[in-house]
């Protein structure tokens, strides 16, 4: 398999979330397509950024528990922490999602990958086409898989 072919083999086409959409609609999304994140359009359909596992977790705690090196001291249960934000399920994905800009152009490189799930520590690296637009993700589990089998290929 040349490096090509294995890169090209790793984009999976997903479901888009909107910036507008509602977290509640985007969490179940997700839930469906089986990712830990989707790529989130803009409102011109280009690339706004990305909503997933992490970015829930940040919607239903408090903003202060970033800062936080530890939490123990909170003695609060997570249906009680759930209840409380709950009304963050109708706050549109654009005020949670990721916005840094971690994406693979149309020439991206398995180098380029492997930097980005490396530097960036992101589940999805949506990859762009020239316009910007997603053309599908790949997702570090499956780089992962695709490293190991050429790690215990035999020579």
């Amino acid at each position: 398999m040349s490096p090509d072919t294995l890169k090209r083999a790793l984009v999976r086409e997903v479901p888009t979330l909107t910036s507008g959409q509602e977290v509640g609609d985007a969490v179940e999304r997700i839930v469906a397509s089986g990712l830990p994140a989707l790529p989130v359009l803009g409102d011109e359909g280009g690339f706004y950024g990305v909503f997933g596992e992490r970015e829930l977790i940040g919607a239903l705690f408090p903003g202060y528990f970033q800062e936080l090196r530890s939490a123990r001291f909170v003695p609060h249960s997570i249906d009680e922490v759930i209840e409380r934000r709950l009304e963050c399920r109708r706050d549109p994905v654009s005020r949670y999602a990721n916005t840094e800009q971690v994406a693979a152009g149309p020439d991206f490189s398995d180098a380029q990958l492997a930097e980005t799930f490396l530097h960036h520590r992101v589940l999805i690296v949506p990859i762009l086409d020239e316009a910007h637009r997603v053309e599908g993700v790949v997702t570090r589990s499956d780089f992962f898989r695709a490293l190991a089998g050429r790690l215990t290929a035999p020579p």
